[in-house]
């Protein structure tokens, strides 16, 4: 570890030098890359510097143990009783500081949330489940869009999708994908039989047009009249758009907005992040051994939480934790959780790096 702290130290400098260069003002693309890089490793750098004077600190004090006077002596360990837990909590925060980066967790996200088995159910609980989620996004303030949605007749939804912007959203969200199941008596169970329904939840990155590159010729472009409620002007023109990605298949549908350009730039939004997942899936199963041991692999046919409505409880399958307070849950108050996600991910990832025992 100390070996790689030393690495990127040396790194900074070197930044740091070249950054002074006058001649850079010619290049400012290079000026920004440089930039970029050098704040990427200002915490590292900060830390390992904080770390060295702990060290420095202990082995002083570590020395003042040996002097005859006593009252040095009691000083020197109270320094010690203070200083040693400061030294492994920097350790601590050094190794997550050198564990590899997500290249999307800066990113913000596109969040979809599907009805899956269980009929109206499923679809009620589909839009209960995007409204969880808003409210945990507004509490983060980050911004919410809502970005097409495919309501079914009794409030529940077949699909909604949103674009969620803020500071590493990714980052918070990206352990919620999967399969997201729901047992509770539906209101229109006569009997109150607990029934089983489920929900599929998709994080996708928000994909820019440097990272997916589309060829306008691969794209068939559909407009046509919007269905449901939106308004007169939404239901009586053509703004509805349909893409069609032909190479993959893919197809996205957007006719929330009164202007078709605007429903067209959110279709291709999508589009650009759902291609995005597709690249994303195939890297993943080409490392697929080294993925096994993590929170989940975000595969949408992965069970991975359950909401007990009659027990009030909800419980994540994948670490094994149980909170009971579903209400609250539902409300968006859903921080203990994702923290318990990122936590057990990151301890995954120190084992694998040889910095934490199993």
């Amino acid at each position: 570890m100390f070996d790689k702290l030393e690495a990127v130290e040396a790194r900074f400098l070197e930044l740091d030098s070249r950054l002074s260069d006058p001649a850079l003002a010619d290049r400012p693309d290079e000026f920004r890359r440089l930039s970029r890089e050098r704040a990427s490793l200002e915490e590292v750098v900060e830390e390992f510097r904080r770390y060295q004077g702990l060290k420095s600190e202990i082995a002083s004090n570590r020395e003042l143990l040996a002097e005859k006077d006593s009252e040095i002596v009691s000083m020197a360990r109270d320094e010690l009783k203070r200083l040693e837990p400061e030294l492994e909590e920097t350790t601590k925060k050094l190794q997550l500081l050198l564990l590899p980066k997500d290249p999307n967790d800066d990113k913000n996200i596109l969040l979809e949330v599907r009805a899956g088995a269980g009929g109206d159910e499923a679809g009620l609980f589909c839009g209960e489940v995007f409204r969880m989620y808003q409210r945990y996004c507004e509490k983060q303030g980050w911004r919410f869009e809502l970005m097409s949605a495919n309501p079914t007749g009794i409030g529940g939804f077949k699909e909604i999708v949103a674009m969620v912007t803020g500071q590493s959203v990714f980052s918070k969200l990206k352990f919620e994908g999967g399969v997201h199941r729901v047992q509770r008596v539906p209101a229109t169970e006569t009997q109150g039989r607990v029934h089983t329904s489920t929900v599929t939840v998709a994080i996708l990155p928000e994909a820019e047009e440097v990272d997916v590159k589309i060829n306008p010729v691969d794209l068939r472009i559909d407009v046509f009249r919007s269905g449901g409620s939106g308004g007169q002007g939404v239901n009586t023109t053509d703004s509805a758009v349909r893409i069609t990605h032909n190479p993959s298949g893919l197809v996205v549908v957007c006719q929330d907005e009164r202007s078709q350009l605007k429903n067209k730039d959110k279709a291709m939004k999508i589009l650009r992040s759902r291609l995005y997942e597709l690249e994303a899936e195939k890297a993943a199963k080409a490392h697929s051994d080294q993925r096994k041991d993590m929170v989940g692999t975000g595969d949408r046919s992965e069970r991975i939480r359950t909401y007990n409505f009659p027990q009030e409880r909800v419980t994540d399958h994948r670490i094994g934790l149980t909170l009971h307070q579903l209400t609250d849950f539902m409300e968006g108050k859903i921080d203990e959780m994702v923290n318990g996600l990122i936590a057990y991910n990151q301890m995954e990832k120190l084992k694998a790096e040889g910095y934490a025992s199993s």
